[in-house]
């Protein structure tokens, strides 16, 4: 019931700009945190950004100053803009997010999930 859908990866040169967008949908109560990761070939997969609950953003130092991400409470959707791309940026970006959700059947009761994007490849190249 509750997933996540990116869009917005693609081809762009380097020096360019881009904005990753990823909504949530489903009987989300809260989010705890929700934010973005990243998986260049032949690396693991690292944190690039994200939002925690109390509002607090954390970034890695190789896109702190570059990338921004923020969040639509009313729409649940996270953004990620990234700016003065360069080719190692080049990865493939997951969306994720943990969260608090409700059933139709219990509408008062709570179930935490963490939940992950399909993946959105960014390519930065010339």
């Amino acid at each position: 019931q509750v997933q996540l859908v990116e869009s917005g990866g693609g081809l762009v040169q380097p020096g360019g700009s881009l904005r990753l967008s990823c909504a949530a949908s489903g009987s989300i109560f809260s989010f705890n945190a929700m934010g973005w990761y990243r998986q260049a070939p032949g690396k693991e997969r690292e944190l690039v950004a994200t939002i925690r609950q109390v509002g607090s953003t954390d970034y890695a130092h190789s896109v702190e100053g570059r990338f921004t991400n923020s969040r639509d409470n009313a729409k649940n959707t996270t953004y990620l803009q990234m700016n003065s791309l360069t080719p190692e940026d080049t990865a493939v970006y997951y969306c994720n997010a943990d969260l608090w959700y409700t059933t139709p059947t219990s509408p008062s009761s709570y179930r935490y999930l963490e939940v992950w994007g399909q993946g959105t490849l960014v390519t930065v190249s010339s």
